[in-house]
Order: structure tokens, then sequence, then C-alpha cells
């Protein structure tokens, strides 16, 4: 079930992402319905598209109402996957999913626990996930940006962070393998498109240099798919784009579904 959330107000460097649903819908539809390596075809997929929540501004609210849009679609046995929009409004989605472990596709750790005086702010979702999911259950791939006070906080070593030096020395191969091991119970999927390299990703709200391949990312995506209940898409920004990131976007969610149905 597909959903967009179109909230950026509190994006602390390029504003845009509440674009980002449509685009990455637009995207979607110039893709081929079929691929042949999971043999799907995508239109014979039960799935609707419930389109966007109402713009609002007020960062709480909106995660609050995420909150509610995905109670009821998880009440009803249906896969959430969320179109942001920043990556603040994960953190309303991940309420649902207590007894889940999470992991998270990102440039930076995100674990301020606030920042311009907002416990909502994009750069906070990590540490309100830790708050809600509990140590251990956590695993953010292709960190490479991290404030001095993040690193110092004390609940930063319950979060596993695999930073991009990392992938490139050990491959996500056995990255993937390790996460397949250690996480417990289902997972809860959030990929902020920063966390890819900017050469692929280029229209993204902060953009961070030396990132995770998408190739990578597949790899990682194709090893869990079939544990993962939630999933989102965020901090994308058409403004900054030249059409790749969206279409990046867009193959993603494809990806997502056709790991999902091979073997079924």
């Amino acid at each position: 079930m597909v959903f967009g959330v179109p909230f950026d107000s509190t994006s602390s460097f390029r504003r845009g992402s509440r674009l980002a649903p449509a685009a990455i819908r637009y995207a979607y539809r110039n893709l081929e319905a079929f691929d042949p390596w999971y043999g799907t075809a995508f239109p014979e997929l039960s799935i609707t598209d419930l389109g966007d929540l109402t713009e609002e501004e007020d960062a709480r609210l909106v995660v609050d109402t995420v909150e509610s849009v995905v109670a009821l679609l998880k009440a009803d046995g249906k896969i959430p996957i969320m179109l942001g929009g920043e990556h603040s409004i994960t953190t309303g989605a991940v309420r649902n999913f207590k007894e889940c472990s999470m992991v998270i596709i990102d440039a930076h750790s995100d674990f301020r626990r606030s920042y311009f005086g907002n416990e909502h702010n994009h750069a906070c979702v990590t540490h309100r996930s830790l708050e809600i999911l509990g140590p251990g259950r956590i695993f953010s791939v292709g960190t490479r940006s991290t404030s001095r006070e993040e690193y110092e906080d004390p609940d930063y070593s319950k979060v596993i962070f695999y930073s991009s030096r990392e992938v490139d020395a050990r491959g996500m191969a056995k990255i993937a393998d390790e996460i397949d091991a250690a996480a417990k119970g289902k997972i809860y999927f959030s990929i902020d498109m920063d966390g890819l390299d900017p050469a692929e990703a280029p229209g993204v709200g902060t953009p961070e240099p030396y990132g995770i391949s998408a190739r990578g990312l597949r790899l990682l995506l194709n090893k869990l798919a079939r544990r993962i209940v939630g999933f989102d898409i965020v901090e994308m920004t058409p403004l900054y784009d030249n059409g790749n990131t969206a279409m990046l976007a867009a193959k993603i969610i494809q990806d997502f579904l056709g790991s999902r149905e091979q073997g079924e």
C-alpha cells in the first residue's frame, strides 16, 4: 500500500522533498512493467496507491498522522510503502513496529536528541527510533557524517552503524549476511536517498560524498525483502535532480516488490 507524505519543513539544507512523491510516481510509470530477473509483472500485483497526505508544516502533527495511517494499514494486513518527504516522517511509521528491527540507509547518523529545538527534526530520526525499538535493533548503513555531539552521546553505541568506508572495505554481501543474522523479528526498512553516492543520486536534500552504490543497496534489499513489513524512501529532492534520483527511487520500489515475489 503506497502513500506519500509531502513534508519538508525541518529540512536543514535544501528543501524540496515535499515534491518527491509526485516525481517518484512519474518515474515509476516510465519503468517497464515486467522484470525477467524476478519473473514479476508488476501491474498484476495487489498494490494500491492512496495518494498523499495533506501538506502541513508542523512536524509533530505530520509524525502523528503518519503513525495513524500506518496503524490502519498494518491492522489490515498491508505493507506500507511510504514516499517522503523528509526523514522525520519515519518515526511515525516505526511507532507501529515496536516488535521489529530496523535497517536505515543514510549518509548521516541522524542521532541528535533535538535540532533547532525540534525533537522531530529530520536529524533526530535515528534517536527517536532507538527510543521506540531499544538497543541492538537498528542497523544504519552508509554512514559518513556524524557530529561530535552525536558520536559522544552515551546511547550512540546502541545503534549498529556500518559506515560507507566499512561497506567499501568488507563488501555489502558480508554486511547483508550479518544484518540478516543479527536482526530480531521482522524488519522496517528506511531509505534516505542521500545514503547513496551523490554521483548516482544527486537530487537529495543533504548530499554527502563517498556513498554506497545503488547495486549495493539492491543486494541488501534483495537479502532482506521477505522479512520487511514496512518500507519508506525519503529525502529525494526533485529541485536538484536531473531525473536520475527519481528514477532510481522508483526502481528501488520495483526491486523491493520483485524481491518479495521471487520464489512465491
